[in-house]
This record gives structure tokens, C-alpha cells and sequence, in this order.
């Protein structure tokens, strides 16, 4: 990992031992950490593993612990470590090593630095984004995760916390640039919905899933895509019981027993209000692109794959309709996504043109 590093550093002004021998960190230890991190932000790299290793090593933090750790290592990674401002893919093999084990992050602290160096970087590797998703995709798999701490989650459920990281992760891996949802982040999305159980989705998680997967699909086939905030965007003017989203829907299924026949029938009603509110107008601005505008677009990815050493796949047609279905059938959410697509874009190719033409025979 290239970096630039102080020979000073903010380590020299506690002791580590004495922390470590008591398996606790203080206010006031956090107290002189900031005070030498704000009177010189650089950190090296030793100083950036000792903090990963201190938060490792104590099981009792004092609260402000989090909110520096957070700061000074997304410091650090976005702003210290070359290239500057970005985050290389050996750079973001080096958070993920020290943030998980065997793929899985264990604390809301270190899933909140991922996210905040996803968010506070210009642009990163998707390996990262995805990663960041994928500990959804293992809490929703397994019923344990960093935001299900305290609660009783029976694998193949989405909470609402869940689902606003989602739309987190996806806003923050935006970038500063016009980059529309990538094939990675929409991967992880459609694995995340082939493990939520049958009849345990949730509106808002439609939603989501919905325009992201679209964002990326719609941008492959060559159309100009809004920047992520218009096209996730979260729909205004939704009844009560609807704006309450997967937490009024959550709620119902895991404490009233709500069945999977009464979840699918709301997700439907929400999905028809979302397709005719004029918050999903944004869609109608989707246009096949000029071919200026193509190569400005190629000219970007270009850039940024070299900046990150990754590459960037598109989500293309082929790609969707060989992820689509792959329980044998379309479940409520993918009929959704080929719906939207459909009455959304002024252009389908022929693949999912078929496929959308079968469901509206089906229906």
C-alpha cells in the first residue's frame, strides 16, 4: 500500500500497552488521540494497523472511540494513501483484510468505515462497493450481521436498517462522477433478492432493487442514466402504511404474522403507485446517447479503471436475462424490474422484450 506518512504521528501520545492491558479505551484517550490527530492529521501506515489492532483488542469502547476511528483511518485510506483522493483495488484488498474475517465484518464500527470511505473517496474499485453489499447479502442469508445486534431475525428476511444501507452503499459508491449502477453492485443486489424468503420482501426493498437494477441495465444498453440520487431517489406521496416501507411491512411479518400472499399484494399496490407518481418522471428523460456522449462516457470508465486498476462490466441485456429467473421462475420483484424496464425505456432489446412480453401474457 503506497502512502504518505508523518514521522510523528498521534500514536505517541497515549500508551498503547496500558490500553491494551486493560482492555478498555477511554474518553480520555480518545481525548489526546484527537487533539494530536486534528494538530497533525497524518498518520502512517504502522499507526493506521495499530488503530485497527487497538479496536481489535479492547471489547469495552468509550462511544467517542467509534467516531474517530471512523475519521482518522477514512483519512488515511482516502486522503493519505495514493493516488490521492481515490482508492486503488490494492487499497481496498487492504481495508477489507483488516475490517473482515473469512468475508464477514463483525462490527457496526468497521461496516461504518467502509461505508464512509466509500463515501468520502471520488471514486473506488467496485470490489469495495460490493463488498460493502455483500454484508447485507450474509445477513440476510444467515439472520446475523453488524445491524442485527439485539435482535431476532429469522434468516431470509430484509429489516429496514438493512435496506437505507443499501441505499447508502449505492449513493456513496456514486462517486463525483455521472456513473450509473455498476454490474457488481447489481449483482449483489439480485443475490440479496434470491435470499430473501418468499413473501418476505418489502416495498421500499422493491423500490430499490427496482431502479438500481434498471440504472445499470439502462445505462448498458447505451441510454443516458440521471445521477443515482434522481434515480434512487425514495417516492414522496405515498400513503402512511406505504411511506413506512419495509419497516411497516418488516413489522407485520416477523411480530403479526403477516403472510406471503397479504407482503406480495402490497408490494404490488406500491409498485403501481411508483410507476404512475411523477417521481418516477425521471425515467422518461432516459435517452439512447450521442455518439459524443458515448465516447466521453468510454473515456471516463477508462480513467477510472486505471485510477482503481479494475475494471468496470456492464450490466447489459444478456447479463440480466442470464441472472433472471434462477429458481425456474420469476419472483414478484424481478416481474417488477422487467415491467419497469419495459414501460420505462424508449428502447429494449430483443431478450428483454421477450421476456416482458411473457409476463404480460402470464398476467
Amino acid at each position: 500500500m503506497r502512502v504518505v506518512g508523518s514521522t510523528m504521528g498521534v500514536l505517541q501520545y497515549v500508551s498503547m500497552d496500558e490500553i491494551r492491558s486493560r482492555g478498555s479505551i477511554r474518553d480520555g484517550d480518545v481525548l489526546k488521540l484527537r487533539r494530536a490527530f486534528n494538530d497533525d492529521a497524518e498518520i502512517s501506515q504502522a499507526e493506521a494497523e495499530a488503530l485497527f489492532a487497538l479496536n481489535a483488542a479492547c471489547p469495552i469502547k468509550d462511544p467517542v472511540w467509534a467516531e474517530f476511528f471512523v475519521e482518522a483511518l477514512t483519512d488515511y485510506i482516502v486522503n493519505q494513501a495514493e493516488p490521492e483522493g481515490y482508492i486503488a483495488a490494492e487499497n481496498a484488498a487492504w481495508l477489507i483484510e483488516r475490517v473482515s474475517a473469512d468475508g464477514r465484518v463483525e462490527s457496526s464500527t468497521e461496516l461504518e468505515l467502509l461505508v464512509n470511505v466509500l463515501d468520502k473517496a471520488r471514486w473506488s474499485p467496485p470490489s469495495l462497493a460490493q463488498f460493502s453489499l455483500d454484508q447485507v447479502k450474509i445477513a440476510v442469508l444467515t439472520g446475523d450481521g453488524p445491524l442485527r445486534a439485539g435482535q431476532s431475525l429469522d434468516p431470509g428476511g430484509i429489516s429496514p436498517a438493512e435496506v437505507a444501507l443499501l441505499r447508502r452503499i449505492l449513493f456513496a459508491f456514486g462517486g463525483d462522477g455521472n456513473i450509473a449502477v455498476t454490474r457488481a453492485e447489481a449483482d449483489t443486489l439480485i443475490d440479496i433478492n434470491n435470499a430473501i424468503a418468499a413473501g418476505r420482501s418489502s416495498p421500499e426493498f422493491t423500490e430499490l432493487f427496482v431502479k438500481a437494477i434498471a440504472n445499470a441495465v439502462l445505462s448498458g444498453i447505451g441510454l443516458a442514466v440521471p445521477s443515482r440520487a434522481e434515480a434512487l431517489h425514495i417516492e414522496a406521496g405515498l400513503d402512511d402504511a406505504d411511506a413506512r416501507g419495509a419497516g411497516g411491512l418488516l413489522a407485520d411479518a416477523f411480530t403479526r404474522g403477516t403472510s406471503g400472499a397479504q407482503a406480495r399484494s402490497r408490494v404490488g399496490g406500491f409498485l403501481g403507485r411508483m410507476l404512475s407518481s411523477p417521481g418516477a418522471s425521471v425515467w422518461g428523460t432516459f435517452r439512447v446517447q450521442s455518439t459524443e456522449e458515448q465516447a466521453l462516457a468510454r473515456l471516463e470508465r477508462q480513467r477510472l479503471e486505471i485510477i482503481t486498476s479494475e475494471t468496470l462490466d456492464d450490466a447489459d441485456a444478456a447479463w440480466l436475462a442470464g441472472r433472471l429467473g434462477s429458481s425456474g421462475k420469476l419472483d414478484d420483484n424481478e416481474r417488477a424490474l422487467v415491467r419497469y424496464l419495459k414501460e420505462e425505456s424508449p428502447i429494449l432489446p430483443p431478450l428483454l422484450q421477450e421476456l416482458a412480453d411473457r409476463i404480460e401474457h402470464a398476467a
